[in-house]
């Protein structure tokens, strides 16, 4: 091994070893409990929300000109930090309408 190699292995050690993980504060932790907290128990609510949580992400689209796509935008939702809850929001409430409910969608 040369120098220069070792030089690097020892640089390489010294720099994984000298960070820690910095404990950070993730602010949408409180407001991602609450969602995850929800209980469907209304008819009308578990309607409400799936009329307001979309079943796909509006905002894909192809983008064609004479026929042939030129254009990709993908989903945007997935970059909505409080996309999982969200979807599992909407799920539930899809649940409650179809198990308790008798509604079939």
């Amino acid at each position: 091994m040369s120098h220069s190699e070792m030089t690097f292995d020892i640089g390489f050690q010294s720099m994984q070893t000298d960070r820690a993980p910095q404990p950070r504060f993730d602010f949408l932790n409180p407001i991602r409990q609450k969602l995850d907290a929800i209980v469907i128990r209304d008819r009308k609510l578990a309607h409400l929300i799936c009329k307001l949580i979309p079943a796909q992400c509006p905002f894909e689209r192809d983008i064609n000109l004479l026929g042939r796509t030129v254009a990709h935008i993908p989903p945007m939702c997935k970059l909505n930090p409080l996309y999982e809850q969200f979807v599992g929001l909407r799920f539930r409430s899809l649940c409650y309408l179809v198990d308790e409910c008798g509604e079939a969608m």
